[in-house]
C-alpha cells in the first residue's frame, strides 16, 4: 500500500508531491501578503504577533526561516517539497536566476519533519567568500549554526567547479516514518556510545 500511518497521521505516498514556496507559506500563515515579508520591520512584527522569538538584528531571510520552522514546518504532513530558501540561510547554495535573494534549494518534508535537503552548489568563489565572511561574522556574535570561513574551499572554487547539485536524505528519519517510531533512537543502526572516560 502507498499509505502509511505515522503517529496519528495517515500519509499517502500515492499522491503527487506538493510543492510550496517558503515565503508564500509563511505569508499565508501570518496573514500578510508576500511582498510585506521582504520588509524587515513588518516581518519582525509578524514574528512578534505569532509569538515567534527572533532577533530584530537578523536579516529578513533568517527571520523568514524562523517563522517557517515555528509555524509552517509542523503542518507539512503530506510529502511536500519546500522551495525558495533565502540566500542568508543557504551559504553553499547557488542563487536563483529568477530571484537572486533566494537559492536553488529545496527540502522535502513528511509528517512535519525534514527528510531531505538538496540544492545547486554555489560555484562562484567571490560569492562564496562573501557568504563565508557573513557566516563568520554571525558565528562571532554567537550563532552556533553559522559556518566558519573555509579558505581552502574558496581556493578550490577558484580552480573551477562545474555546475553541480546534491541531495542529502535522512535515512534514519525515513526509517522512523516507515516503522512508525516516534524516537530516532529506536531506529539508529549504530547508536552513539559513551566514551570510556566518562
Amino acid at each position: 500500500s502507498s499509505v502509511i500511518e505515522f503517529e496519528e497521521e495517515r500519509i499517502d505516498f500515492g499522491r503527487p508531491i506538493r510543492r510550496v514556496d517558503m515565503t508564500e507559506a509563511v505569508a499565508e500563515e501570518v496573514g500578510v501578503v508576500v511582498e510585506e515579508l521582504r520588509d524587515p520591520k513588518i516581518i519582525v512584527k509578524a514574528a512578534e504577533k505569532a509569538s515567534v522569538k527572533v532577533d530584530p538584528d537578523w536579516g529578513v531571510g533568517k527571520t523568514l526561516l524562523a517563522l517557517f520552522e515555528a509555524l509552517v514546518e509542523k503542518t507539512l504532513i503530506a510529502p511536500t517539497f519546500v522551495t525558495g530558501y533565502p540566500v542568508e540561510v543557504s551559504p553553499l547554495s547557488r542563487k536563483s536566476d529568477r530571484q537572486p535573494e533566494f537559492t536553488d534549494r529545496f527540502e522535502l518534508f513528511i509528517a512535519g519533519r525534514e527528510i531531505a535537503n538538496g540544492f545547486s552548489e554555489l560555484n562562484d568563489p567571490e560569492d562564496q567568500a562573501e557568504r563565508f565572511l557573513k557566516q563568520a561574522e554571525e558565528r562571532s556574535t554567537g550563532d552556533a549554526e553559522a559556518m566558519h570561513f573555509d579558505a581552502d574551499y574558496v581556493k578550490a572554487l577558484e580552480y573551477g567547479l562545474p555546475p553541480t547539485a546534491g541531495e542529502g536524505i535522512g535515512i534514519d528519519r525515513l526509517v522512523m516514518l516507515m516503522t512508525n517510531s516516534s524516537s530516532i533512537r529506536d531506529v539508529l543502526l549504530f547508536p552513539q556510545m559513551r566514551s570510556r572516560e566518562g
